[in-house]
């Protein structure tokens, strides 16, 4: 029983100490309006062969109202590429897409993937970055609009 005051006394100081050690909740940031910039483009657009082939070795950039940038975390990327399927038993060919997607850390483009798109990227294809994160002064995160290309 002797042990069971003691027991008892030290766990309402240790709840008393900890509720006396909250603090004030941190003030809830709202990340402002961002815009992603490529090529000269500030949103999704449809280009000509010539501009997709000359933004993809370009770098992205993320910025606010204000003219602020930010640097870019990570962002995602998809080439959806126009192409033809031949039935083989009737021999007629109809307009089919692929999709190809990277993950990317660094901007502009790899190496690999800027001299695939300049050589391949014709009319009717889709140049899609996207998950664009871009990290403020202070380290924090936030999503940036996604950019799309239609290449006509």
């Amino acid at each position: 029983m002797k042990h069971f005051k003691y027991l008892a006394f030290v766990l309402l100081t240790a709840v008393s100490l900890t509720a006396a050690a909250q603090t004030k909740p941190a003030a809830k940031f709202k990340p402002p309006p961002l815009s992603t910039i490529m090529g000269g483009y500030k949103d999704s657009a449809t280009i000509t062969v010539a501009d997709a082939e000359r933004i993809v070795g370009e770098k992205i950039y993320v910025a606010d109202n204000k003219k602020v940038a930010y640097s870019i975390s990570s962002y995602q990327f998809a080439y959806r590429k126009l192409g033809v399927t031949e039935d083989e038993t009737t021999g007629k060919v109809s307009p089919t897409f692929t999709l190809q997607s990277s993950l990317f850390k660094t901007t502009p483009l790899s190496p690999n993937w800027i001299a695939q798109l300049k050589e391949n990227v014709k009319a009717g294809d889709e140049l899609w970055f996207f998950d664009v994160i871009a990290k403020d002064a202070q380290g924090r995160v936030m999503y940036a609009p996604d950019i799309k290309f239609k290449v006509k």
